[in-house]
């Protein structure tokens, strides 16, 4: 198996409290919230080269399927990278753990055959030049697989959210926002949505902010004359 490498840098992103209660909460959602399941499908049928932004604790690492070749994964938050780099170890493909914001992704352009977004635009800071930035290392044709939380439909949640994101949330959740629409936004980066599905965690029991997620596959088009 390839080695598994860690590389240094300055930490753009400084949450270390928060990254502690989030790693916790994390690992108790993988079965108690069903997220594990919802990570194997997000991956399921990848291949090649995969770049993760946002990778957190890593827990997306076991269920990436054996015909990944390898995974760079790039986290800001130093205390949830060290968690990464520990989940990398007990992968079953190569997982290469950079530090590196998703507005600027320490990699080469359009070397990746998927890009996966999980649980992260709503806390990166400019989400039109981070998913810019995954057109940019992606080749044509690859696939951005995206399971995000983000705008409620309707029109008193969405009012709730966005005072939300105004306010406390982003504070006490490490920059994250509530009112987020990742799908329109993937949309208008110009990527293809090939298919989604909208879902509610946790599925029973009281609604959260942060409860309407959605989960699909997206396409870089082809180059022209492309297949």
């Amino acid at each position: 198996m390839s080695e598994r490498r860690t590389r240094t840098g300055g930490d753009a992103v400084a949450h270390p409290l928060f990254a502690r209660c989030y790693a916790r909460l994390s690992v108790r959602a993988e079965t108690g919230a069903g997220v594990g399941p919802l990570r194997r499908e997000l991956l399921d049928g990848l291949s090649g080269r995969v770049v993760e932004i946002g990778a957190g604790n890593g827990l997306n690492f076991a269920h990436y399927p054996a015909a990944v070749s390898e995974v760079v994964a790039v986290e800001p938050e130093r205390v949830l990278r060290r968690l990464a780099v520990e989940a990398g170890l007990r992968a079953g493909v190569p997982v290469d753990v950079v530090p590196g914001v998703a507005e600027a992704l320490p990699v080469e352009g359009e070397a990746f055959d998927a890009a996966v977004a999980s649980l992260v635009l709503c806390s990166v800071r400019d989400v039109r030049r981070s998913l810019a930035e995954v057109w940019r290392v992606l080749r044509p044709g690859g696939e951005l697989r995206f399971f995000e939380h983000g705008r409620a439909r309707g029109r008193v949640v969405p009012m709730v959210q966005r005072g939300l994101d105004l306010t406390l949330w982003p504070r006490l959740f490490g920059g994250c926002h509530t009112a987020r629409d990742p799908l329109g936004a993937i949309a208008a980066a110009g990527f293809e949505i090939v298919a989604f599905r909208r879902l509610r965690l946790p599925e029973r029991g009281v609604a959260l902010p942060s409860s309407p997620c959605v989960l699909g596959v997206a396409r870089r088009p082809p180059a022209s004359g492309g297949a």
